[in-house]
């Protein structure tokens, strides 16, 4: 299978996520499209709408592109829950739930990134949390604390907690997830959705081995973020 094709069969592979909003899309691109038809006819401008809107359209139908990948697995490790790029690696104090210092790896996902989230660790949901906020830029310190943002605690079988932090950012309008307190979840399961740009922090054990670095691109379901003593 070549690289185009292995593209074509992942925007053709939508999540469920996107149904609604693509369906919104193709009709109102549409609709665009016959309107300039009925006012310029047939000629270079219709054209020139029909191409924008295909382009377009076919960059909506791929953000909410679902890759099939078979996840890494393993009790001691620590998954990427977002594919995207490593932009922070620091000991940080986590005050919401945890009340300790901890290892924050964030993951920042651009448009262009899929924006599925998965589960670090398997366990138990211990802690869950919608909060509102701002949409600040998602790279910057203050879009932790401040942004729309979704809180998850997982606590894995040795009693090791993982926070993930799901971060609208500026583009972002909208956080999905699935998770609820009490139930077990799977590693690599989905965690949930943000459409259009984000941010997601985990927070990891001072004593992880950390696998990534500042920088890189990591792969979520894939990448390993750390390793649990």
């Amino acid at each position: 299978m070549t690289n185009f094709t292995k593209i074509l069969f992942y925007m053709m592979t939508i999540h469920k996520e996107g149904y609604s909003l693509i369906t919104k899309f193709f009709i109102g691109l549409g609709a665009i499209d016959v309107l300039v038809y009925l006012l310029a006819g047939e000629g270079g401008l219709f054209y020139f709408s029909l191409f924008a809107t295909s382009v377009f359209f076919l960059l909506v139908v791929s953000f909410f592109r679902n890759p099939n990948r078979k996840p890494v697995i393993g009790n001691d490790l620590v998954i990427a829950p977002a594919n995207g790029k490593v932009v922070v690696i620091e000991e940080a104090y986590e005050g919401e739930y945890l009340k300790e210092n901890r290892i924050q790896v964030s993951i920042f996902m651009s448009p262009l990134n899929v924006h599925i989230n998965w589960y670090p660790v398997k366990g138990i949901v211990k802690y869950y949390r919608h909060h509102k906020g701002l949409f600040l830029k998602a790279w910057l310190p203050k879009s932790s604390t401040d942004n729309e943002r979704t809180t998850v605690v997982i606590e894995n079988e040795n009693k090791v907690q993982i926070l993930m932090r799901q971060i609208a950012g500026a583009v972002a309008r909208r956080i999905v997830s699935y998770a609820e307190e009490g139930t077990a979840v799977d590693q690599c399961q989905e965690e949930g959705f943000i459409k259009f740009g984000s941010r997601v922090d985990t927070f990891i054990p001072l004593d992880a081995k950390i696998e990534v670095e500042i920088g890189q691109k990591v792969t979520g379901s894939q990448t390993i973020l750390a390793r649990l003593k």
